[in-house]
């Protein structure tokens, strides 16, 4: 006996038109229930039956869009703070360490709501294998690196970073102590650090006396 497509999930269920694109309405109501459900039961309540309920689409939507739960929390957590790479282009011409500043501060921001801390709480008890742990490094944490690594070529182009500079290890540089201080919680991620851990890092990277 075959099996019945609900009706609330028919439609979702039919086959795309090749080449259709996904629907970002549905995308936004997505997350936008994903953060109202982590505000009010925590990361948790985070579910595709909870999120496609309140965001008014089918599961097969959510799915579209995120493999599991925890991907669609991590990216509902982001969404709060713009990617460095998207920034107009005027912005983008500011020194290495404002532009830094801005994007580490949000990601200390991000972590310091009650949804954040949670969440951060969870990672650091959890296991590195688990798919929380998955989801916060390669839907936050790679996503973070990876606009960091478009400011410092950025920078390069400019001339503020001395020639032959190994990205790859700068960016364990910056990021490493940020979400180290995140996940051990043995200190306070605040405007301070973020300032500190750029002006100290900088002075090794950078390729005259400027910052």
């Amino acid at each position: 006996m075959s099996e019945t497509v609900k009706p609330a999930d028919a439609e979702e269920a039919k086959p795309r038109a090749r080449g259709r694109p996904r629907s970002l309405a549905s995308r936004d109501a997505i997350l936008r229930a994903a953060r109202e459900l982590m505000d009010q039961l925590g990361p948790s309540g985070v579910t595709m039956e909870a999120v496609a309920a309140r965001a008014g689409v089918g599961k097969p939507t959510v799915y579209r869009w995120w493999p599991d739960r925890h991907a669609v929390a991590m990216a509902a957590l982001m969404e709060a703070q713009p990617p460095a790479a998207a920034l107009p282009a005027a912005k983008r011409t500011r020194t290495l360490q404002a532009a830094l500043e801005q994007q580490m501060q949000g990601i200390a921001d991000t972590f310091a709501s009650p949804k954040g801390r949670s969440v951060a709480s969870m990672i650091a008890a959890s296991d590195p294998n688990t798919e929380l742990s998955k989801a916060f490094r390669n839907h936050f944490v790679l996503a973070r690196r990876e606009e960091g690594r478009v400011l410092l070529q950025q920078a390069l182009q400019r001339g503020e970073l001395r020639e032959g500079l190994d990205l790859d290890v700068a960016l364990d540089l910056l990021y490493g102590p940020l979400f180290f201080r995140l996940l051990l919680g043995h200190a306070p991620l605040d405007v301070a650090f973020v300032k500190q851990l750029l002006t100290q890092v900088l002075l090794g990277l950078r390729s005259d006396s400027r910052i």
